[in-house]
């Protein structure tokens, strides 16, 4: 059996003088698309509350379900023709490639979201169709962080496609509420039982090599887990006693200088990468490479935290406490140094945050060098100071007092005269 007509019809909303009418052209109200296929009746939102785009709607769809390619509405900019453009403009401006293929796969997604529901231009995305396409990121971002990332970057592209005047306004995209992550540092006996898991998790020494190279990285300087990945041999300098990691955050562009024990700055740098080859025992380095851990190529984020840290966490039974399983090393490095009485301010600079809110924000109650200056300023507040206290006053000229009198009858008995 083909498919019916296709309607369009209109769900009121409450206080609708229309109501009863479900095709009042005039009314302000939703407008939806409705068909017969297969003896089965669908509908579908035509994301508009006009009727006169509910018809575009409706013929976009004709084409769509006749297996028709469908033609934008005239003067209109198809979607994807937008998103080429906007890819252009963000590598033109020199962003990383891994930053530039999620931008590719986000907005592909919204896009494969819209033409399913029978929009195919950039003037045709309302508020109600993204709505609709932000209800399905539960479960493609699990993370409230990772889905207010994406939103970000799906306003970014309907900025530039205002800017480029292709719509008139912005649509607007529900806010979303980040989920606050807990601060959880590990104990020094959780942090041994992490390194341990890694020798049982992985039998060759070329993967145990690197995994706890990078534990120990993060777990002394605080980087980020992108940022640790992505460390050059160059950001390690050998300063004789120390050595000391220069470079900056990928999310902020901070610089970051975090001085590192040396045998730890040797175990990093031993790590093997770039060309490899097998040997009788075992793999063995036969080129050089530009950064200590990555390729220069594959999202090493993902695949290292899929692949090689979530098993070493889990192999070791400690939980990740809504955070990202890697950050709490990053959090480790934080509270250590606070507990040891090192001022917030320095260890905002450390971690690369560009505010010192937002390590307050953080990890505020692990400042113990804060609140010990704090708690003397108080202690200091219980000390009566000389003239401070009314009492003091009080029995200081009570004292006074006694003393004229006392002067006054010594004085009184050496003027008069001698008994007879």
């Amino acid at each position: 059996m083909g498919i019916s007509l296709i309607t369009i019809f209109v769900r009121h909303s409450a206080g609708c003088k229309y109501a009863g009418d479900e095709f009042a052209r005039r009314c302000n109200c939703p407008k939806h698309l409705r068909w017969t296929s297969e003896r089965k009746q669908h509908r579908r939102t035509a994301g508009t509350r006009s009727w006169a785009v509910a018809e575009e709607k409706k013929r976009e769809l004709e084409d769509q379900l006749a297996g028709r390619t469908p033609q934008p509405q005239e003067g209109g900019h198809d979607i994807r023709g937008c998103i080429s453009v906007f890819l252009q403009d963000k590598r033109v401006q020199g962003i990383s490639e891994d930053a530039l293929a999620k931008y590719a796969r986000e907005l592909d997604r919204m896009r494969t979201y819209c033409e399913a529901h029978g929009t195919f231009t950039i003037q045709g995305v309302t508020r109600e169709l993204l709505t609709g396409y932000c209800s399905t990121w539960d479960t493609v971002y699990p993370s409230s962080q990772t889905r207010a990332i994406v939103r970000a970057r799906c306003r970014s592209f309907f900025r530039y496609c205002y800017e480029a005047e292709w719509i008139t306004r912005i649509p607007a995209l529900p806010k979303i509420t980040v989920d606050e992550m807990p601060t959880l540092p590990l104990s020094e006996r959780e942090y041994e039982t992490l390194l341990e898991a890694v020798d049982l998790t992985f039998p060759d020494e070329y993967r145990r090599k690197r995994t706890r190279a990078l534990f120990q990285l993060m777990r002394w300087t605080g980087l980020a887990l992108g940022d640790a990945l992505k460390l050059r041999p160059d950001e390690l300098e050998d300063m004789g006693t120390f050595y000391r990691v220069v470079t900056s955050r990928q999310k902020t562009g901070t610089d970051v200088s975090v001085a590192i024990r040396p045998d730890i700055a040797r175990e990093i740098l031993a790590v093997p990468n770039g060309d490899y080859e097998h040997a009788a025992n075992g793999v063995r380095r036969t080129g050089s490479a530009r950064y200590i851990f990555w390729d220069g190529k594959s999202d090493i984020v993902q695949t290292w935290t899929k692949r090689i840290i979530a098993p070493v966490f889990k192999r070791s039974g400690i939980t990740r406490g809504g955070n990202m399983t890697s950050h709490r090393l990053r959090d480790t490095f934080a509270v250590d140094l606070l507990q040891k009485g090192v001022p917030m301010e320095e260890v905002s600079r450390f971690l690369g945050h560009t505010s010192i809110r937002t390590t307050e924000k953080h990890y505020a109650k692990w400042g113990k060098g804060r609140q010990d200056r704090a708690d003397e300023l108080v202690l200091a507040t219980w000390k009566p100071s000389a003239g401070s206290n009314p009492q003091s006053r009080l029995g200081k000229r009570h004292v006074d007092v006694e003393s004229s009198e006392s002067s006054n009858r010594r004085s009184t008995h050496r003027s008069r005269p001698a008994g007879r």
